[in-house]
């Protein structure tokens, strides 16, 4: 958003200039420095003093706010201003943003009076004065010292924002006009970064919405997105509601819309006879396109998109309770019970077979070579080498004998075997050791794992039986990371998917952001889509600038969908904040005044997930210096706006003469001057009141002299005024950009 020239974001109709108050601030915050006694202990060397004020004006300084020592950093803070009626505590916390409770802190809560983590800090003549808290001195000023680390006692500042803050104590956690915050860097942490402050929900959170039921695969029981074709292969059995249509088979589906693309319902029986058939598992994918199934009660399967029927072979034994891909392409391995055998697609025969105790189900990990087989009955997990095909480990499943079966799937990136039993996941690494047991409130149905991200997704079905209190009749998808097993995303709910009609199944897309899963009761499969909160990848910072400058601020958040932005002003340090009009582009352009000194600016970002503001920053305004080097040549002996330009008869202005924007004077005609020579002015003719007009430039080419008069006096050359203007447009911190001398306006334009 670019301002008219003369305009300023949050600059009220007649604003006066705040640079007296700020100089009477930066004042105060000198005389707390000073004040500190000799001797004391100051650990000042990492960054610079910052301070910040409260909702009742309050001040807060901290002696380093950048570079601190995630080890241990003591911190010397300093207040002033606050009230006489409640206690407060100083303390490092985690920053939760505008009127919420900066909360976990460092070392808790103080009320032992030993912490050297927090301080305590009461009125005079509180009960608690003493060895538990110090007094406020004169007019609600206090002088401390806190060791700070970046991590311990839950709050990890590496993780989220932090601050030294003030706080009302326990005897008034509710109120918030003692909370004042100064944010915190450690060692090799960017102030600017953070991603900002989350305001509904943390910036960056990972959550998953609804996007669309399909219901065109009769009642589906396994799934597959195929790598190569992307297609969704769906096996399902007959819907009962649907009485008028069969829908048993293998199904193709768009997963953009989940319109079907193909249908293959037959399948050869036990004799070689096409006959209607369910498809009860998927297997794998065939290269190209096409699904590896099996369909009961024995048959082998294979198809792809377009077939009429499937191919396959039925196999003797008893019913087939498993299957994966085999360790060649042209063999599958099937589990009949406690049987384990590699099958021949084409004939049926089985190459090698090897008999377990018991069990029912298995995952391979082709990767290592190794199969893990559970048996649910008798509370066992074997491994089986792939390689030799035998049994190399045995391992037991923790509650015993019994557990009500769930899944048992790999993960393809660290070999670990996760089992789902009960209301529980159990994690195994690859040499069958018990990592992680992860509890649901519902039973453990399904687990597929993204690579790419390296998260596993596991689908939790309620019981169904609505005459046991622990159940509703909805599941829950929830999202773990595969290395440390933490939380990655919102857990969803899932209404109406329960397992009295079978067990829902999962598929994810590669990256993760999108999911399907199934829900045989109510023969739909649900297509969830990932979003993300706003997280700010590049935060603005602090900048200064000369009056009638003008100054860009840049602010960036990620997010999906792709968040909005809109640029926020507050006139009364952070106290109150109201919208820039039009102000939504990433960069906030305008031309700085020094009614605008001190006033702070944010950044906010929405999504349909959450909201995400930047840190507050300051906009510092200084007076304008004088005009630029060798004004050009005018005419009439009019000079304006900083142009610091002679007539064509060389006089230069004279009495009367007020600042403009550019710092120059604009003057009668009764100064003297000869044609070709140096124009000078004298401070002292420059306003009625003497109190620092400026005059400048001078015959072109030659040398302006400009002068101040007043309270003290200022001579510069035009060219010591341009060095400063390269300064000053010179300055260019993260995020921000100050660059553009204000153009020159002619009289009147502001």
């Amino acid at each position: 958003m670019t301002s008219t020239p003369g305009t300023a974001p949050g600059t009220p109709p007649g604003g006066q200039s705040r640079l007296r108050r700020r100089a009477g601030t930066a004042a105060v915050a000198a005389l707390l420095l000073a004040g500190i006694p000799v001797g004391a202990a100051v650990s000042a060397d990492a960054g610079t003093p910052k301070t910040a004020t409260g909702p009742q004006g309050q001040k807060l300084t901290v002696s380093a706010t950048t570079g601190l020592d995630p080890a241990q950093q003591k911190v010397r803070v300093q207040g002033g201003g606050y009230g006489l009626t409640t206690g407060i505590y100083v303390a490092l916390c985690k920053d939760n943003g505008d009127n919420r409770v900066p909360s976990p802190c460092l070392g808790g809560a103080d009320m032992s009076g030993g912490s050297k983590t927090s301080q305590w800090i009461v009125p005079p003549g509180d009960p608690y004065e003493g060895d538990l808290a110090q007094a406020f001195g004169p007019g609600g000023t206090f002088d401390v010292e806190i060791e700070i680390a970046q991590k311990g006692d839950g709050l990890d500042c590496a993780e989220v924002a932090c601050s030294v803050v003030t706080r009302a104590d326990h005897r008034a956690a509710g109120d918030r006009t003692q909370d004042v915050r100064i944010p915190v860097a450690f060692a090799g942490q960017d102030p600017g970064d953070g991603g900002g402050e989350g305001v509904d929900v943390p910036a960056g959170t990972v959550s998953y919405r609804s996007a669309a039921d399909f219901t065109t695969a009769g009642k589906p029981l396994d799934l597959l997105l195929h790598p190569d074709s992307k297609k969704l292969y769906v096996g399902a059995d007959n819907l009962p509601d649907t009485a008028d249509v069969d829908e048993r088979g293998l199904h193709v589906l768009n997963p953009e819309n989940g319109a079907s693309e193909s249908w293959i319902s037959q399948a050869p029986g036990s004799t070689g006879a096409l006959r209607a058939s369910a498809a009860a598992r998927i297997a794998g994918p065939l290269p190209g396109d096409g699904v590896v199934y099996n369909y009961p009660l024995r048959g082998i399967g294979s198809a792809k998109s377009g077939d009429e029927a499937a191919t396959g072979v039925w196999l003797a034994g008893s019913t087939i309770t498993d299957i994966a891909p085999g360790t060649t392409p042209d063999t599958v391995l099937v589990a009949q019970g406690a049987t384990l055998s590699e099958i021949e697609r084409a004939t049926g025969t089985a190459t090698r077979s090897l008999t377990l105790p018991g069990g029912t189900q298995f995952a391979a990990d082709p990767e290592r070579k190794a199969l893990w087989y559970t048996d649910f009955t008798a509370g066992k997990l074997h491994r089986v080498d792939l390689a030799s095909f035998t049994v190399s480990g045995s391992f037991d499943l923790p509650g015993g004998p019994g557990g009500m079966a769930g899944f048992t799937e790999t993960d393809p990136a660290t070999g670990a075997v996760w089992v789902g039993v009960g209301r529980s996941v159990l994690v195994f690494d690859a040499a069958g050791t018990l990592v992680k047991t992860l509890l649901g409130k519902d039973l453990a149905r399904d687990a597929a794992f993204d690579t790419a991200s390296g998260r596993a997704y596991v689908v939790w079905q309620d019981g169904g039986d609505l005459s046991d209190p622990a159940n509703d009749n909805n599941g829950t998808l929830t999202v773990y990371g595969t290395e440390d097993f933490a939380v990655a995303a919102q857990d969803l709910s899932l209404p109406g998917n329960h397992s009295q009609a079978g067990a829902a199944s999962l598929a994810v897309e590669p990256g993760g952001a999108t999911v399907f899963v199934t829900s045989p009761a109510e023969g739909k499969i649900t297509k969830l889509v990932r979003q993300v909160s706003p997280l700010v990848t590049r935060a603005p910072a602090d900048l200064t600038a000369k009056d009638g400058e003008e100054v860009a601020i840049r602010a960036e958040a990620e997010g999906t969908p792709e968040p909005t932005v809109r640029w926020q002003v507050s006139t009364d340090d952070a106290q109150t904040w109201k919208d820039v009009e039009g102000a939504t582009e990433s960069a906030l352009t305008f031309t700085a005044r020094t009614a605008q000194d001190g006033y702070r600016y944010r950044a906010e970002f929405r999504n349909d997930v959450g909201t995400t503001r930047t840190a507050a920053v300051t906009l510092t305004v200084t007076a304008a210096t004088g005009g630029d080097t060798g004004g050009d040549v005018g005419g009439n002996g009019d000079a304006s706006n900083g142009a610091g330009s002679t007539g064509s008869d060389g006089s230069t202005g004279g009495d009367g003469g007020t600042q403009s924007s550019g710092g120059s004077t604009t003057g009668d005609s009764d100064s003297t001057g000869g044609s070709g020579s140096t124009g000078t002015s004298a401070g002292s003719t420059g306003t009625s009141d003497g109190s620092g007009a400026t005059v400048g430039g001078g015959v072109a080419g030659g040398t302006g002299t400009a002068a101040t008069s007043g309270d003290g006096s200022l001579a510069a050359t035009g060219a010591t005024v341009m060095s400063v203007t390269l300064a000053a447009a010179g300055l260019v911190g993260a995020g921000v950009l100050v660059h553009r001398r204000a153009r020159r306006r002619t009289e009147g334009a502001l």
